[in-house]
Formats: structure tokens, sequence, C-alpha cells
């Protein structure tokens, strides 16, 4: 789960990690309001969404008086801000984070994420900081350190000293860094987080360390333990449909391509995204029904590919296990006496129950398309779509 950056800065706050004085703010006057408390100008105007790079795509803007705090946050809240992380569609921008300017001497990058080929955790900084640290790790790698902590042990000073001389900081700047990378260490593990980024973390112009940003994601599978977390999230931020699977329990992934797929188990559903990619066509989606799928279960997933209008073809992969092939056929034919099937579909089934799912199928009187394999299977599929 994603949240703001302003509620993960109210999770710096807890930990004592140091960020700007500022407020949230829903509307312009609530702007004018927040920055009248900061102690002068210029003040930070920052559009809130789950998406990176806001201040190449217009939602991030200095202000140098009340009036043009104002101004700017009408400009910002309701625009539909586009970024390279948020794709062409953009999202509309409900709230702002306005904050106190600072005098900003040096920019940094500091990130902590799981490393599941060491089952380690990653702490990776740079003395590159800011917007384009993802070209820095991948023209210059050399310049992103990096410091692995095992999970067991935890975070020991010399891994704060590690990170702390490979960013070249000053005696009285790290005398300040290395307490706070260790409790951002902390928030990390406490919350079950899957990444904890500052970009960029600042030097003052007064020798201090301030988080200027804050991105925090969490393992949707621990927030059981995190019932404040859970209070930090915002569907308007998330996709209408995968809400709506989660709710049935199915594990959607929206995505941007014109073939929907029904699969289950996680890896043959990343597998069959792979093969639909090699047959010449684009998943519209990443759709694991589970072992233990029910006929309610598939036809509620059937029904939620067919709402995307972006999908012309669906390829339902099935091998038989938990999961018996009659009850997928059961569900299909529920769903499609219920909605309709207005484009071509096309089934890959193997395993228990095989014959009597696909006895089901045939008698059901839908027009389906069988496949001998999945190669068959995504290659039909393609070619439906392209003609």
């Amino acid at each position: 789960m994603k949240i703001h950056e302003y509620q993960a800065k109210e999770l710096f706050k807890k930990y004592e990690i140091p960020i700007p004085a500022g407020g949230v703010a829903l509307s312009p006057e609530e702007a004018h309001d927040v920055a009248g408390n900061l102690s002068g100008f210029p003040v930070v105007i920052k559009a809130q969404i789950h998406a990176g790079g806001r201040g190449k795509g217009g939602g991030v803007k200095l202000a140098h008086s009340l009036e043009e705090v104002q101004g700017i946050a009408a400009q910002i809240i309701g625009m539909n801000l586009v970024t390279h992380q948020t794709g062409p569609g953009g999202r509309r921008v409900k709230k702002t984070l306005v904050e106190q300017g600072l005098e900003i001497e040096k920019e940094l990058y500091l990130g902590i994420v799981p490393d599941r080929a060491t089952a380690k955790i990653v702490i990776m900084a740079s003395e590159a900081g800011g917007m384009d640290i993802e070209t820095v790790a991948t023209q210059t790698p050399a310049r992103v350190i990096k410091a692995h902590v095992d999970p067991l042990v935890g975070i020991q000073p010399f891994h704060c000293r590690q990170v702390a001389f490979g960013l070249n900081l000053t005696p009285s700047v790290m005398k300040q860094f290395v307490p706070m990378l260790t409790r951002l260490y902390h928030l990390y593990i406490d919350y079950d987080c899957t990444l904890v980024e500052i970009n960029p973390l600042v030097i003052t112009a007064e020798d201090t360390v301030v988080a200027l940003d804050a991105k925090i994601d969490f393992d949707d599978s621990a927030l059981f333990r995190h019932k404040d977390v859970l209070e930090f999230r915002d569907l308007d931020e998330e996709e209408p449909l995968e809400i709506e699977a989660s709710q049935f329990n199915l594990n959607y992934i929206k995505m941007d391509g014109n073939v929907g797929n029904m699969v289950n188990g996680a890896g043959l559903a990343m597998a069959t995204m792979d093969i639909i990619k090699l047959a010449g066509a684009e998943p519209a989606n990443f759709l694991d029904v589970g072992g233990g799928a029910s006929a309610e279960m598939v036809e509620n997933g059937f029904r939620i590919i067919l709402s995307d209008e972006n999908v012309k073809g669906l390829l339902i992969n099935i091998f038989g296990g938990i999961l018996r092939c009659d009850v997928l056929a059961q569900g299909v034919v529920q769903a499609a006496q219920k909605i309709g099937i207005g484009i071509p579909v096309v089934i890959r089934m193997e395993g228990t129950n095989v014959e009597e799912g696909r006895k089901i199928l045939s008698e059901s009187g839908l027009n389906l398309i069988t496949a001998v394999d999945l190669k068959d299977a995504a290659q039909k599929v393609a070619q439906l779509v392209k003609d």
C-alpha cells in the first residue's frame, strides 16, 4: 500500500526524523492559512498524489507571498498531474502540502528496500540526490552506495558509518545522520515496509539534515498489524477495478494492454503475461484467482476483466489442482450468462477434472475457443485481437 508524502512525514515525525515545518491543505484558502503560520518565505506548495516526478510535471512550486500561495494552490488543486509514474492519464490532485522553504547546500538520496537475492535489507544512498536518481542508478551505478543489513541482527553502527563516509559527510552532519538513519531503519522494520525513501535528503546552509521528501510503501499482507496505517489509505489514488477485485479476494492489477487474462497461481499468471507479449500482444491485467477459488470468485474475476473497455480478447489459463477445471468452467458459464461475452475467449485447461470442465463448456452453448497448450492459446488470442 502506498501513502501520501504528508502521511509519510507524520511517521517520520514519530521517529524523530527531521522534516520541514508545514501542513496539508485541501483548498487554496487552507494553503493560505498554513503558509501564514510558517516563519517567512519562500514556501513550497507540493501536489499530493501517489506518484513521483511531481516537480517535472508542474506539481511542485515556490511561493513568495500569501497571495502567491493561494494562487498557486488554486492552480495545483484540481489539476490533472501527468508524470512518468502516472502514465498518460495522469492523476487528479485533491490536496497539497505547504512547507517552509529551506536554504539547501546539498541534495542526497537515501532509501531502504528488501533484497530478495541476498535475503537482506539494503540501505541505498547517493550524493547525486534529486529528481534524476533513476538516471544515476542506470548510467553511473558506482555513485550509489549500498549497505546490506541482516534483518536477524539489525542495523549496526558500522552500516551507518559505511553510508555516511560514502556520502562524504562532514563530522557535524555525520553526527546527525547516523542516529537518523538508525531510526529510519527501525521505522522500516516496525511498519513492515517494502520501501522507505527520502529523495532528496538535504543538507541545509545551517549544516542540518532534513528529509525534504518522503515516500513509504507497506506490505499489504502485514497491514492487519498496523491499523493506524490503514487509516492512511486513499482509495481515490487506487485503480477502481483493483479496489473491487480486493473485495472478492482476487489478486488483480490493471495494465495497459488489450488481452485480459485469468490464471490460477501468481507464477503461472506472470508466465502467461510473458507469452502473450511473445505472441505479439499486450496483457491488460494480472489476475490470479488463487488455488481455492470458487465459481463465484471466477465469475467476479471474469466480470472485472470484461469491465475494462481496453480488453479486446480474453485468455483463460488454468492448471487444475486445488482449483478444479470443472469449478472454473462453472464460473465462466455463470459469468457469461449474467453479463454476456462480446469479445473472443480462448481457454486452455489442464489438470484435475479437465474432461468435466471441457464438457461443461462444450454444452454451455458459448462461443469459446479451446487451445492445446499455452503457446497455442497465446497465439490464438493475439491473432484474434489483431483481427
